[in-house]
């Protein structure tokens, strides 16, 4: 994209500020639901298909692997094609994947249209936040909430429709029904982005990854972003089941990963907004893994005790530092093209990081383990962390990018 037309395209959504809001969160509703949507149906599914344990972390897993991998092509897409044609393809990516869930009849059509959504939602999640930097400079950590609070709101949704549906018409169109909102998100993309162009950049986007690979600080908001948010995909893949085993009907079980996605999205927006009167976020990431810690705690040692309370504190911590590590990751670079690819970057790395979740969380159940195992894990990686934490002072972010 050429620095007149962004200049071109901020100033338009300068004079729409609450039309450029709306449209981030009608893109960002789709990105979750097709995971979130799974979890409630589980045993349903298992039942129809015989899909063994692993194979059904890897309906979760390996679209979080997807989200890495494909992180760095969705930016190189995006400069090639431009922002407006990569979004509304992987819309239509995403479409279909949740569309072919309606006719497919074993673990590999499963987890195939699994790979196919995710592929979809990986090259948006690479675009979004470096449109989100440009269109609102000066008010990222708006911006930003409302990104990520629809986000995990759609994730909410999909806990909380996905077992009303499977009720009415079976699991399939339970699973399936989501590509609706995703052709609806890609309408509403084109018609609100058809005055600005086709916006590509060429060259600056390829060295800013290859510079990114080399520094210490890029690595560390990958583990910092990566390991944390491998507890949201454990917890979407399991939190259901888990609960199942200690004697949970199916839809309070459902319900209760909807209540944790509930309180994610809110965490997600408010956060970031109580964070920015001070400038730095630190003592608010510290609050969110407060809360994380506390709900991984009580799931590991008494699950029976307040399981709502524990699946919501995770859910507000969860939410609240995905925000705001985002926000984190874009303050580090001024301008807001080096800005998406570092978040691009980020999200790369962290995403393949977090995939290992369901799957460790898969085997150890599996193989005879317990997931208390699993939950005190990611009690561990919250507390280390937290240590980490502490060294993402703002005064900093300059310094430790012009680092090797």
């Amino acid at each position: 994209m050429t620095d007149t037309h962004a200049a071109t395209v901020a100033s338009r959504h300068r004079e729409l500020p609450l039309a450029a809001l709306l449209l981030l969160a009608a893109i960002a509703l789709n990105l979750r639901p097709f995971l979130t949507s799974v979890g409630p149906v589980l045993d349903l599914l298992r039942a129809d298909t015989r899909l063994s344990l692993r194979a059904a972390a890897a309906m979760t897993a390996l679209p979080f692997v997807l989200m890495g991998l494909l992180a760095f092509g969705g930016a190189a897409l995006a400069r090639q094609i431009g922002e407006r044609c990569t979004v509304a393809l992987a819309l239509l990516l995403l479409a279909s994947g949740c569309a072919t869930r309606a006719w497919a009849s074993g673990s590999a059509g499963l987890i195939a249209s699994a790979a196919i959504a995710g592929a979809g939602v990986a090259t948006i999640q690479a675009v979004m936040p470096g449109v989100a930097k440009r269109l609102f400079p000066q008010r990222i950590g708006l911006a930003m909430g409302v990104y990520s609070a629809a986000l995990v709101g759609g994730g909410a949704l999909g806990a909380i429709a996905s077992p009303w549906l499977a009720q009415h018409g079976g699991w399939r169109l339970g699973l399936a029904a989501w590509s609706v909102p995703a052709l609806i998100g890609m309408v509403l993309w084109l018609q609100q982005t058809a005055a600005t162009g086709p916006a590509t950049t060429h060259g600056a986007g390829e060295a800013s990854l290859r510079r990114f690979a080399t520094q210490r600080r890029a690595w560390l908001l990958v583990l910092y972003f990566g390991l944390t948010n491998s507890g949201y995909s454990t917890l979407v893949a399991w939190l259901p089941s888990f609960y199942r085993e200690q004697g949970m009907a199916a839809q309070p079980a459902a319900n209760m990963l909807a209540w944790m996605a509930v309180l994610q999205a809110t965490s997600a927006l408010l956060l970031p907004l109580l964070s920015r009167q001070h400038g730095d976020r630190r003592p608010t990431l510290w609050l969110a893994q407060a809360c994380q810690a506390t709900g991984f705690a009580g799931l590991a040692w008494q699950p029976q005790l307040a399981p709502w309370c524990w699946a919501g504190l995770a859910g507000v911590g969860l939410g609240g530092f995905f925000s705001l590590s985002l926000i984190v990751v874009l303050e580090h670079l001024a301008d807001a093209r080096q800005a998406g690819s570092l978040a691009a970057f980020v999200q790369g790395g962290g995403f393949l990081l977090a995939a290992a979740g369901p799957w460790l969380m898969g085997w150890l159940r599996e193989d005879g383990g317990s997931f208390a195992t699993g939950w005190c894990w990611h009690l561990g990686i919250v507390l280390a962390m937290a240590l980490l934490t502490g060294r993402l002072s703002p005064a900093g972010y300059q310094r430790s990018m012009r680092r090797p």
